[in-house]
């Protein structure tokens, strides 16, 4: 998603300072195959970023008012074209400082939710991707950070209650 008009007016008036922002990863399982057989091994549903090639779930800042689950399924089906269901809050937590190449510091509070997979097939459908796939949560792609790691394992510890850093 490209960004919010409402960050483009901040920015001008705070230029690069540290801004708090509410955001969304909608981590999408996928438990059946497109004929409805269940999958041996749920698969989950990331993009590869155009800015830093890193494989990450689909996330994105909130728009002024929206609620998490919305923005999540906005956000899944802007980036990948897939239509996925809210199921849960997995957890919630403050993200590291991030500095973009053009200067500007963000830090985002993180709902990180799962999501289930409704129907499409994935594609690019935006510029923030280069790729986008299914992954066998057995075999997820090597260099996943620990934070994209920290919210597929959120997401798919199915049914619990969320969690929250300490």
């Amino acid at each position: 998603m490209p960004t919010p008009e409402f960050v483009k007016d901040l920015r001008r008036s705070i230029d690069t300072q540290e801004m708090w922002l509410p955001g969304v990863s909608a981590v999408v399982v996928k438990h059946h195959d497109d004929d409805g057989a269940a999958l041996a091994v749920p698969q989950v549903l990331l993009v590869q970023r155009s800015d830093n090639e890193e494989w990450t779930v689909t996330s994105g800042i909130l728009e002024l008012g929206e609620d998490p689950a919305p923005a999540g399924v906005r956000e899944v089906q802007e980036e990948t074209s897939v239509i996925a269901r809210a199921v849960r809050l997995a957890g919630v937590w403050t993200m590291p400082l991030v500095t973009y190449a053009n200067g500007d510091n963000c830090r985002y509070l993180d709902s990180v939710m799962e999501f289930e997979w409704v129907c499409g097939t994935p594609r690019v459908n935006d510029d923030e991707s280069r790729d986008v796939g299914w992954f066998s949560l057995a075999a997820l792609p090597a260099g996943l950070s620990a934070a994209q790691q920290r919210k597929i394992d959120w997401a798919a510890d199915f049914g619990s209650a969320a969690k929250f850093m300490r």
